[in-house]
């Protein structure tokens, strides 16, 4: 069933006072912990008639600050201060009706492990890996059909869900680490309990709860435990822009302004540079920022200060529940800019080396450096967001390698993106990539020429940044968005029980797909202790002829990237670079292993890439 706007207006108050009389007692957030930088915390309290009941607490270093009721009187909001003296432990919230307690809930205060080297952040070290759960892998068939959750597993369908989940990852964990990667993005893995389209998981229906398909909070924890100890990193993909209209509140709003109406369904217009756009009208403004995404998606009000430190408290508690190194935050311009500034500030004082990176969808890197933390902007916003997305080189990509060469035309793209990095506050920390979830596997842009792919992926692992991939690439994937998004985010071959084939071993892939596997670790497993890749300067040249050169340097090393986007050999004159080449003659390619004895011509192959090591001990 789709829930348009007007069913929520028009049930509003009727759903308020017929909900039901046996409700269970809910209080988000579950539990909480002790040395905070922010002492305040605010609970939702909700079931039937709650705020006609007075609550007592007593703890020692837990102090009530207010208690507030809200339009809706099956909610109360409690906001507490936990203090310095405050220690780990469970107390009572009674909750009471002329002096007798007609409602208990245990709640407990656990201390933070400030021990753990945990929330270090990705930075530009990292190689960011992108799995969608439901797709990846099958790794526990007994939670694929669960009593209660609406949608059933149907891998037939490719808009349904195929049963893919968190053993299923932790089972090829080793397989990631093997490939080279050091960063995990998953899709969201949040309870989506949605009658179709469930498997995607940015439909959220509840904020504090693994999908049981998934599996338990538990076994997220114990994931997290997994990449961690494999010296990897973990990323939680967030929203804060929407929930699925099956959402546990949605029959019960707490307020009539939890969500953004309309007097009938009125979808987002996508444009989000209408945020910083100095001439913009106030109706593209409000309809960006207020219109649905999609209508089961209803669109959050952001600007309800319940809701604002719900969603807060919501990243703060996953973050610190799982060990968190990093945030994804979907759909990042389309909520307030004000309270996701808010929550960037607020992320920022209590994980200081925490990284979030936004998905700011739009062409040109002025309007995505808007949203970077620390922009020089007009109106003087600052998001706190650390990092963006580089979609302006996605669009780069796409065309740099099927386009013929013209004046501002084909590879040049490349080049001419990179040159306006000025606009960025930080463009070491901005997220590189070629495809991810949402768009056309590059493969398929590519009318399916390997080459290209493998020209692409050097280039994004080289050049600065971090760099982003998106499962199956090394498994030559290649699906695009005319099939629809289901088909576009397809299962990976072995992930199932009774797969012909399996894309996780040597011996199940093709040759095709294992030398393109081989490829990438190559590369993944040389930059891992590479930082000339990873934080040294970049210098480049304007490309001529279809080839394109480029630099990574520090004080002790230097690494020469050349790519030949030609399909035909050339032979690169390399007078051109000498001020940083001078008289130095040998360098050791890193994907052939082979070494080159002389670097004044260099011979390069039809559509490919050489990433030499030079023996440059000193560039000024």
């Amino acid at each position: 069933m789709v829930r348009s706007v007007i069913i929520i207006i028009a049930g509003f108050l009727s759903l308020t006072l017929v909900a039901q009389k046996n409700q269970e007692l809910r209080i988000e957030p579950p539990f909480w912990w002790t040395g905070f930088q922010h002492p305040e915390l605010q609970l939702l309290v909700h079931a039937t008639n709650i705020s006609a009941t007075t609550v007592a607490i007593s703890y020692p270093g837990v102090e009530v600050i207010s208690i507030e009721s809200v339009e809706n009187p099956n909610y109360l909001f409690i906001n507490l201060l936990i203090t310095p003296e405050a220690k780990s432990g469970k107390f009572p919230i009674r909750f009471m009706k002329e002096k007798a307690v007609v409602k208990e809930y245990i709640y407990e205060l656990r201390q933070r492990d400030l021990s753990r080297k945990d929330h270090r952040g990705f930075d530009a070290s990292d190689v960011i890996y992108l799995l969608m759960p439901d797709r990846f892998a099958n790794g526990d068939t007994t939670n694929d059909n669960l009593p209660g959750m609406k949608e059933p597993v149907n891998r037939v369908n490719p808009n349904g869900r195929h049963g893919g989940d968190i053993k299923g990852i932790t089972d090829h964990l080793g397989y990631l680490e093997d490939l080279g990667v050091t960063a995990l993005w998953i899709n969201p893995l949040l309870e989506n309990n949605m009658e179709k389209y469930s498997y995607h998981g940015y439909s959220t229906t509840d904020y504090y709860k693994i999908d049981l398909r998934f599996g338990t909070n538990e076994d997220y924890v114990a994931l997290a435990d997994s990449i961690h100890n494999r010296g990897m990193k973990l990323i939680m993909d967030m929203i804060f822009n929407h929930c699925g209209s099956f959402h546990w509140w949605m029959n019960d709003l707490p307020s009539s302004d939890w969500i953004n109406e309309w007097p009938e369904f009125t979808r987002t217009s996508y444009r989000a540079g209408t945020v910083s756009d100095p001439y913009a009208s106030g109706f593209d403004s409000i309809k960006f920022v207020k219109g649905w995404f999609d209508q089961t998606m209803p669109d959050l009000n952001q600007h309800n200060s319940y809701l604002k430190n719900y969603l807060i408290q919501n990243s703060i508690w996953w973050t610190e529940f799982a060990h968190l190194d990093g945030i994804r935050q979907d759909t990042h311009p389309y909520p307030f800019k004000d309270m996701m500034a808010e929550w960037g500030k607020r992320m920022k004082d209590e994980y200081p080396h925490f990284n979030i990176v936004g998905e700011c969808w739009m062409a040109y890197p002025s309007t995505v450096a808007y949203w970077q933390q620390d922009a020089p902007n007009k109106d003087g916003y600052n998001s706190y967001l650390p990092s963006v997305f580089d979609f302006p080189m996605y669009d780069a990509l796409r065309d740099a390698f099927t386009q013929p060469e013209g004046w501002n035309t084909g590879i040049l793209h490349l080049y001419e993106v990179l040159s306006q990095d000025g606009s960025y506050p930080n463009p070491m920390n901005i997220v590189t990539f070629a495809d991810n979830h949402d768009v056309n596997r590059y493969l398929k842009t590519q009318q399916n020429d390997v080459r290209n792919l493998k020209m692409a992926m050097a280039f994004i692992l080289t050049t600065r940044g971090i760099p982003q991939i998106f499962y199956g690439t090394e498994m030559l994937m290649t699906t695009g968005e005319d099939e629809g998004h289901g088909a576009l985010r397809q299962d990976v071959p072995g992930g199932w029980p009774g797969d012909l084939q399996d894309a996780f071993t040597d011996k199940g892939r093709t040759p095709e797909q294992q030398d393109m596997y081989t490829y990438l670790q190559t590369i993944l497993q040389w930059r891992k202790d590479n930082p000339v890749i990873h934080s040294g300067q970049l210098r480049h040249y304007i490309p001529q002829d279809g080839v394109y050169v480029y630099f990574r340097h520090n004080e002790t090393d230097t690494v020469m990237v050349v790519i030949n986007k030609n399909d035909e050999i050339k032979a690169l004159d390399t007078s051109r670079f000498s001020d940083f080449l001078g008289s130095h003659s040998i360098g050791t390619e890193i994907i052939t292993g082979l070494q080159i004895n002389q670097l004044n011509t260099i011979t390069l192959a039809p559509k490919s890439v050489k990433i030499i090591e030079i023996n440059h001990k000193s560039i000024k």
